[in-house]
């Protein structure tokens, strides 16, 4: 299995920590964000990485090198300054990426949760973890109900933990689920977001999730790092 890191953000929420340090670079329990996410890959045997980046994309070779520290491949994959946004990001690195199965993590997230809990594939498009809605998010973003299918709308609304299992094929017909004016790069790449084509999969009955086991983080500002590194040293 490989797996694929959003790592492109710019992280102005985070500012000014993010200044001269991309988000998921930035440390938390003594480590930085995305290490804490490669650790667990590399336990569960992904040998293979790709990372998508944008601001200040130079900091992460020199702080993860070529991956073999935890016995992989990190192919860094350079956006240009303006970011893809999910789904453009997925599509850019769907060559990389090959046609099985990955998994995908975000970039600025902390959890405990155990990757090997995943099933190996989904049994749909996609198989996604969630978390209940956090005090700035609450109204959550897809509803789960007990046969552990995603659904746009219901009443067991959860919140997107930001990992979860693909098939690159979720991103066949991209275009149909785009509305409006497609926008792209300065340099002819297209950036929209992953969520139209979770809702037409989601339509189609072919989006799973399950409840994430364990402590989650979205670390989105300095609050909330403080908060984290609060808890991870207790």
């Amino acid at each position: 299995m490989k797996a694929l890191i959003f790592a492109a953000g710019l992280g102005e929420r985070m500012r000014p920590l993010t200044d001269h340090t991309p988000k998921p670079l930035i440390e938390a329990g003594g480590k930085p964000l995305i290490v804490w996410h490669l650790e667990k890959l590399a336990a569960l045997g992904v040998r293979d990485v790709v990372i998508n980046t944008s601001w200040l994309a130079d900091r992460f070779p020199e702080a993860l090198g070529d991956g073999e520290r935890w016995g992989m491949r990190i192919h860094y994959l350079y956006e240009g300054d303006t970011p893809l946004e999910t789904g453009g990001g997925m599509l850019n690195a769907r060559p990389l990426l090959g046609e099985a199965p990955f998994l995908l993590v975000n970039g600025d997230i902390w959890t405990d949760f155990d990757f090997a809990r995943l099933p190996r594939e989904p049994q749909g498009l996609a198989h996604l973890v969630m978390v209940e809605p956090p005090v700035f998010a609450p109204r959550g973003d897809f509803a789960l109900d007990a046969a552990g299918q995603l659904h746009r709308e219901g009443e067991q609304r959860l919140t997107y933990a930001g990992l979860g299992l693909y098939r690159p094929t979720l991103l066949d017909h991209w275009q149909e689920h785009i509305t409006g004016e497609l926008r792209v790069t300065p340099g002819g790449k297209p950036r929209f977001p992953l969520l139209p084509l979770l809702h037409a999969g989601m339509a189609a009955g072919r989006v799973t999730g399950e409840r994430l086991q364990g402590r989650w983080t979205d670390v989105g500002t300095p609050q909330r790092l403080d908060e984290l590194e609060a808890t991870l040293r207790a």
